[in-house]
């Protein structure tokens, strides 16, 4: 059978750039055995054709003018892996305006302008493929445009961001306090030297928004997402959800109910110890999704490094060569931003379990006072633990289950114990999530 040369240009050669390159170099032969294609590395723009990478291109393949890569006709497939937002945008719409097929992991210009990059696709005949931009290796994103597609999903519960993970498993596993947690990330190459926008949600706020618009057929933005990190998780706070039977995890949630309201939101959560999500330790990532027709699936696996996400931009290199990705991009349909606004649920709205640590004196009538707040804001407790011994200040700790709830009413309650001179220092509250299992 003939082979079909397949060009590419690639722009970005950083550690996923080069974990493309030597895919493309060193598997020409095992891709062109199994799809027919055999991809060529035509050129690898960067503005740093100086420093040394672990990788040793081909003479002549690595320069720093982007015209080599938009004026050569020849080459069919553009991949952008520059990062950021306002440079890897003119990027892709060059490359998309100059007839190439765009190929990209960047979750952050995808989460806040990909609505206008895929009308400027389609504009120009053109398709974006975007399966590394969601969970590095795992293929999230054509599992759930192509796989699940007679599928209508209800809920989403993700694990998609490794280094808060890391940081969360060694705090429940190893006793660690939140920065000798983020120390080891970083010795790992788990968190970047800025760790800021893992640790803050914003991350995984990214790829709930991408991942979202295409399982509910909406466009969403980021300002949609809810997002809370998880800065200020404390190991006691890990230690006293364990005692109820929670493991805490950094979840990103999408849910549509069944008169089409959207929820949306990043933030830690309490879920419950025999979940399936609670064993996912490390760096690894999981997404689970409820559809109508198959019940629940979940996706796992390693969602950083150079070779897991390299691994799925070639996958979408091969899938755009193949022609796949055109149709399915073509045929990708969401509700306009007019009509999806209205359908974002407001995060007071959102119904949830809670998860309430008080700090008060030990004396008599403390509990007394605590009861009346939530009985005043029609919060009923669930569950209570408290133990004996007295810590710093002759405080002790009063640990609160609640029964599902609003997040209004929560918050209202969480005020009014704030003003109680009985307790001594800001009420701590993580949201409790119950994620239904599909059992035999």
């Amino acid at each position: 059978m003939d082979e079909k040369i397949v060009k590419v240009g690639l722009v970005g050669f950083g550690t996923v750039g080069c974990g493309v390159a030597k895919l493309i170099l060193d598997e020409a032969d095992s891709i062109a055995a199994k799809t027919g294609l055999r991809l060529e590395l035509a050129c690898v723009v960067d503005i740093d054709t100086d420093s040394a990478r672990p990788l040793k291109l081909p003479t002549g393949i690595l320069t720093n003018d982007f015209d080599k890569l938009l004026k050569n006709d020849a080459i069919q497939i553009g991949v952008e892996l520059v990062g950021g937002t306002k440079a890897a945008k003119q990027i892709q719409l060059k490359m998309l305006k100059a007839g190439k097929d765009v190929v990209t992991a960047n979750k952050a210009l995808l989460a806040e302008h990909g609505n206008e990059l895929y009308r400027a696709a389609l504009e120009n005949g053109r398709c974006i493929a975007f399966e590394a931009s969601c969970a590095g290796g795992i293929p999230i994103v054509s599992g759930i445009r192509t796989g699940l597609a007679a599928n209508n999903i209800s809920a989403m519960y993700g694990i998609v961001n490794g280094t808060c993970n890391y940081i969360l498993s060694n705090m429940t596993n190893k006793d660690e306090d939140f920065a000798e947690a983020l120390t080891q990330a970083k010795q790992k190459g788990y968190a970047e030297a800025d760790p800021t926008l893992d640790i803050s949600g914003g991350d995984s706020a990214h790829k709930l928004t991408i991942l979202a618009s295409i399982a509910f057929g909406c466009e969403i933005t980021l300002d949609d997402v809810f997002v809370e990190g998880i800065e200020e998780i404390s190991k006691a706070d890990i230690r006293y959800g364990g005692e109820m039977g929670y493991i805490l995890k950094l979840l990103a949630i999408g849910q549509k109910s069944k008169d089409n309201r959207i929820s949306l939101r990043v933030h830690p959560s309490f879920i419950a110890k025999d979940n399936r999500l609670a064993n996912i330790d490390g760096s690894f990532n999981a997404v689970s999704i409820f559809g109508s027709a198959i019940g629940q699936v979940m996706y796992y696996g390693r969602g950083a490094g150079m070779m897991p996400a390299a691994s799925a931009v070639v996958a979408d290199i091969i899938d755009v060569a193949l022609g796949n990705s055109a149709t399915s991009f073509r045929h990708l349909r969401l509700k306009s931003r007019s009509k999806t606004a209205p359908m974002i649920e407001k995060i007071g709205d959102t119904v949830s379990r809670f998860y309430v640590r008080v700090m008060v004196k030990d004396q008599p009538g403390v509990f007394a006072q605590i009861g009346k707040i939530l009985a005043e804001n029609a919060i009923s407790i669930s569950g209570v633990l408290q133990h004996e011994g007295r810590g710093p200040d002759n405080t002790v700790p009063v640990v609160i289950a609640t029964h599902p709830n609003k997040q209004s009413k929560l918050t209202a309650a969480l005020d009014g114990l704030d003003k109680l001179d009985t307790v001594c220092s800001k009420p701590v509250c993580i949201r409790i999530v119950d994620i239904p299992e599909d059992k035999d």
